[in-house]
């Protein structure tokens, strides 16, 4: 008896955890894509076209000095980042975890600094829904060895 509910728990956990894990590896691929032809397209060819291409209508950003939508990040694209170079994105790290795409880049930018950006996007029905970033100067000189790349 004891083996039968050892079994049957055992079975249950086992089900339980690959419906956990159970991943579309096929469309994570598809949005890490979507994803990084957007962010070429949009900061390094400076091509203003890729915010209709790329972002749903109800585009939400979680950048505290930007409102939602896609008209304030065309205006703000406009006024600060469209008279820069183009540019090859230098992607150091592209991960997908479902619906979420995680970009890790090195960015120098025209003044010569080099800054280090992590974005995380949301994909829904092939759009960009929402958007998360984090952008740090990268320092002189660090702490430790570790690089930030």
């Amino acid at each position: 008896m004891k083996k039968i509910v050892l079994i049957v728990v055992v079975f249950v956990f086992s089900i339980s955890a690959n419906a956990q894990t159970k991943r579309n590896i096929k469309q994570e691929e598809a949005n890490k894509k979507l994803v990084v032809t957007f962010y070429q397209q949009l900061i390094g060819d400076k091509d203003v076209v890729a915010i209709d291409k790329f972002l749903d209508n109800n585009f939400i950003t979680h950048n505290p000095t930007m409102l939602n939508g896609k008209e304030p990040l065309r205006t703000a694209f406009l006024k600060d980042f469209s008279k820069a170079p183009k540019i090859k994105i230098d992607y150091r790290h592209v991960g997908a975890d479902g619906d979420l795409v995680f970009l890790h880049i090195k960015m120098t930018r025209p003044d010569g600094k080099v800054e280090a950006i992590a974005d995380i996007f949301k994909i829904k029905n092939n759009k960009i829904i929402e958007m998360w970033d984090v952008i740090q100067e990268v320092p002189e000189n660090s702490a430790n060895e570790h690089p930030m790349f």
